[in-house]
């Protein structure tokens, strides 16, 4: 499998109930969008794709993915993350989370999707130039661990599922970027065309069941129309 890291979380915590109701054994590959755009490129084989639907509908064009068959896992949203012990910042507003950027020893976010946006942001709300010396970018989640092990004043953007799963393991919630300029990344499963098994647990995550467990992990059902 082959997978967005926004939803790890609750992809793991899925994988292993399907893997203990049929025994089959998941292996799971975590990957930006464009590492995994990348590795198909280069011939990387699966037997599901996780991703944001854009990626999925090149895949399906390709025949990388059967492009009848997909489930929507749900969206995940930005937020901004310290370290245990550093001083919680107020984000609460725009003004307030500019403030917070610009105070900031360190300013970390990946190269991600959700990156993507908030090197965007950063653009869009003048900080980039400001903060250009004291900003650091990692590949995925490559990012946590200089975060938990920082010294000064860190400040991070990753997705809020990625966040809650580190609770206990040295970083906290801030909370999720202010709603006016707020950025969900939707992630869907496909299977390969003619897998089996592909198909078999994109049905699982398909289930109310995986939907409960993709939920608690902090993927958010998409609102309706």
């Amino acid at each position: 499998m082959l997978s967005g890291a926004a939803v790890e979380p609750g992809l793991i915590a899925a994988a292993d109930t399907f893997r203990k109701r049929t025994g089959s054994n998941v292996v799971i590959a975590f990957a930006t969008t464009p590492e995994m755009r990348r590795l198909v490129g280069a011939g990387e084989t699966f037997d599901v794709a996780i991703a944001p639907p854009a990626l999925l509908d090149e895949l399906a064009k390709s025949a990388k993915v059967d492009g009848t068959v997909r489930v929507l896992l749900g969206r995940v949203g930005v937020g901004v993350v310290i370290r245990d012990g550093a001083p919680m910042p107020d984000i609460s507003t725009i003004e307030a989370l500019k403030r917070a950027v610009l105070d900031a020893d360190c300013v970390v976010y990946n190269r991600a999707s959700s990156g993507l946006y908030v090197e965007r942001l950063l653009q869009r709300l003048g900080l980039a130039e400001q903060i250009q010396s004291k900003t650091k970018r990692y590949t995925g989640t490559d990012m946590i661990e200089p975060l938990i092990t920082g010294k000064g004043n860190e400040i991070g953007f990753m997705p809020v599922a990625q966040i809650l799963n580190c609770r206990g393991r040295g970083l906290r919630l801030v909370g999720p970027l202010p709603a006016d300029i707020q950025h969900y990344t939707t992630y869907a499963a496909a299977p390969a065309p003619k897998s089996e098994g592909g198909q078999a647990f994109v049905h699982f995550l398909g289930t109310s069941e995986a939907r409960d467990i993709f939920v608690s992990a902090g993927v958010e059902q998409q609102p309706s129309a």
